[in-house]
């Protein structure tokens, strides 16, 4: 495939041991070709794409997200039973800015994964990464069910309705799925009136979005929180997350294309993760908008690394 780069070895490094002591010594390196059908086995697949960002005029330079990444996943202790694989997948890539087709081809390549029973976590890239990932999800679920529930649950400050009249960008995603899913199961956390205009809030009531705005989603809130997320899961057979970076607080995450200082901040979030993976229902997971040309000494990097750590070591259903 043209729009795709195999993973790479010198992208995985640290310390050494003899006993797989950290993740670059665990990890394989395979082409999703490669991959054998096993339900113990997470995927990292790279979506090496800003283009959305560009075109909804935020800061380029989030197809760089994916290796710094990995690189900072490499360095993090590997607790992983010997019967739980870690795949670095590679990289789709939007060299020729044809974001519909990048989008289409992701959405082949998660299909492809679930397909083998494996658990996809993907780094972005744009948020634009949510259309093709969602529809990768879709394709294969409905192989079983011609009307697959799904359920998002989007960790963002930002709703991600606008209207793709013009294209899709990286503001368009959820505009999207909603026009074309019938029903539309979404649930957004974290959201600021800040970084929304009134026609957002207006789109989200009439897509009947669920929506929990920032000042509620902090850590004092846990248990009505995790009422929610739990009441939105009852709906949905399937849960699709997606993390977007600029949610947390520029404090936690300054290496984004849209940063700010009011965001949530990660406790939250590794709360909500928990409740999420508990459920059995968690499907497939992205983190978008890692942007390192502004992040401050890996910070973001290593946050987002700590998220995917986190979700690996976790205990699935």
């Amino acid at each position: 495939m043209q729009d795709y780069i195999p993973p790479k070895k010198e992208h995985w490094h640290g310390r050494t041991s003899d006993a797989e002591l950290y993740l670059h010594e665990k990890v394989e390196l395979k082409t999703i070709s490669k991959i054998e059908k096993s339900k113990s086995t997470f995927v990292l697949l790279g979506y090496a794409c800003d283009e959305g960002v560009k075109r909804n005029q935020g800061r380029i330079g989030a197809k760089g997200g994916p290796l710094v990444i990995r690189q900072a996943l490499a360095k993090m202790p590997n607790h992983l039973e010997k019967n739980v694989s870690l795949i670095d997948a590679g990289d789709i890539i939007c060299p020729n800015g044809d974001l519909e087709k990048i989008q289409g081809a992701l959405a082949h390549l998660v299909y492809e994964l679930l397909q083998k029973n494996t658990i996809p976590i993907l780094l972005g890239g744009g948020h634009d990464i949510a259309y093709g990932h969602f529809n990768g999800i879709k394709k294969h679920l409905m192989e079983a069910n011609k009307r697959p529930s799904i359920g998002i649950i989007n960790f963002d400050a930002h709703f991600d309705l606008r209207t793709d009249d013009q294209g899709p960008t990286s503001g368009t995603p959820f505009f999207q799925i909603a026009n074309e899913n019938e029903p539309f199961h979404y649930l957004c956390l974290g959201i600021r009136s800040d970084a929304n205009d009134k026609k957002l809030f207006q789109t989200a009531q009439e897509s009947d979005v669920t929506y929990v705005e920032k000042n509620t989603f902090r850590i004092q809130f846990t248990k009505e929180i995790n009422t929610w997320i739990r009441a939105f899961m009852e709906k949905v057979n399937h849960v699709y997350v997606t993390i977007d970076l600029d949610g947390f607080s520029s404090a936690y995450a300054p290496g984004v294309s849209a940063p700010s200082p009011l965001g949530f901040s990660p406790d939250i979030v590794l709360e909500s993760l928990e409740i999420i993976i508990a459920s059995g229902k968690l499907i497939s997971l992205d983190i978008a908008e890692m942007n390192p040309k502004f992040d401050i000494d890996n910070q973001t990097a290593k946050l987002a690394a700590s998220l995917v750590h986190t979700v690996i070591h976790s205990e699935f259903p």
